[in-house]
């Protein structure tokens, strides 16, 4: 007995059309395209300096597979592990630099353009001065001085900065006649924005002002613009380096040379700028000595200290108050004190300047010099000071 389903003769079943996915085909890999037509891709690694054209027969050359994103990755990361790294200097406190390019690429083992850029990885040690060994040779490095101090290559520029340095302390006659442009170079070298050129120039510029002192007053002001805002800035090595190169210039450079070119700072807009700037001018006011401060103008020199007693920062009003406190002492130390007579300040009124004698105590030659909120400033910090000292003793 037949099913309901069997056919039967002269019984014709109905067909089904199914309907199916073309099969998948993945796509050929890189590996397998380049099989077929007979390439083969190599990438060379070379070291930076050495010749491209002996590539070939590197020892450090490779053959990059290609594959996955992944075994691509690892196999380039394997073959840069494999570079040799560059000769090293031999000179204490210098870590030098190492650096690699990747090479051309080869297909069927001719050379064609370079498309990879080159990497650069470059390590610089900053030297401090008792490291500094000197120059091999004097005459070559001084004729490549001003081309190393030009170079685009910073490592370069670290290197000829160094050797600006290496002059200002073994050789320092020798560069004399070029410091003009010397200087205007380490300037450029201050305002590039890698970290290791700057402070190796602000280091350079502490070396300038301890061989060569005032002979460096007619390129300063651009050089005192830049240590003033690279010590005012966030990077704290770089703001440290600028500091003491700060201190070495108010160290060696003549206190009546350097006044005037620190006083317009004094005030500039960047509360910043003029709190180091203040900071450097009480520095170097004491070393113009009790004569020195009475050919300078000691009037001058009190209002200044005034005016920097209202600043916005407290590293202006400290160093506002050190200065007023050392014109008091050099003050007491007068033979014959500046008189107070003469009111400079239509607040006072002439009859009350009258009536002071022409050798006055400190109070009436603050009085008679300064407006009276200035004079009272002053006075209320020069007296708190000085209660202090005597308490103390």
């Amino acid at each position: 007995m037949q099913g309901p389903d069997s056919a039967g003769p002269g019984r014709v079943l109905p067909t089904t059309t199914k309907r199916c996915r073309p099969e998948y085909r993945p796509p050929a890999s890189p590996r397998k395209v380049l099989a077929e037509s007979g390439l083969t891709l190599k990438l060379s690694l070379t070291p930076a300096g050495s010749d491209r054209s002996h590539s070939p027969h590197s020892s450090s050359r490779s053959a990059l597979r290609i594959g996955r994103p992944a075994a691509m990755s690892e196999n380039a990361l394997r073959d840069l592990n494999t570079i040799p790294g560059s000769e090293r200097k031999n000179e204490s406190s210098s870590k030098g630099k190492t650096t690699a390019s990747l090479g051309s690429l080869s297909i069927n083992g001719e050379e064609v353009a370079n498309s990879v850029p080159e990497v650069g990885i470059a390590e610089v040690e900053y030297i401090e001065s008792e490291n500094l060994n000197d120059l091999e040779d004097v005459d070559t490095s001084l004729k490549t001085l001003l081309t190393g101090l030009e170079s685009k290559d910073w490592v370069l520029v670290c290197e000829a900065l160094n050797n600006v340095r290496r002059f200002s302390i073994f050789h320092k006659e020798a560069m004399l006649d070029m410091l003009g442009d010397v200087i205007s170079l380490v300037v450029k070298s201050l305002k590039n924005p890698r970290s290791a050129v700057c402070k190796t120039a602000i280091m350079t510029s502490a070396e300038i002002f301890n061989a060569y002192n005032d002979h460096v007053i007619d390129s300063l002001d651009p050089m005192l613009t830049q240590l003033l805002l690279k010590s005012s800035q966030d990077k704290r090595f770089v703001c440290e380096a600028a500091e003491r190169a700060l201190v070495a210039m108010t160290t060696w450079v003549s206190p009546t040379l350097l006044l005037p070119k620190l006083q317009p700072y004094l005030k500039n807009r960047n509360p910043r700028v003029r709190a180091k700037a203040s900071t450097c001018f009480c520095r170097s006011v004491p070393r113009l000595g009790v004569e020195g401060i009475k050919a300078y103008g000691f009037d001058k020199l009190i209002q200044i200290a005034a005016s920097q007693l209202s600043d916005q920062l407290p590293e202006s009003r400290e160093a506002a108050k050190i200065l007023l406190l050392e014109l008091q002492t050099v003050y007491d130390k007068f033979d014959d004190p500046p008189p107070a007579a003469v009111c400079e300040h239509p607040e006072t009124s002439s009859a009350a300047a009258s009536e002071l004698p022409e050798t006055s105590s400190w109070e009436n030659f603050c009085q008679s010099k300064l407006s009276p909120l200035s004079a009272q400033a002053v006075l209320r910090v020069t007296s708190v000071a000085r209660e202090g000292l005597v308490m103390g003793s």
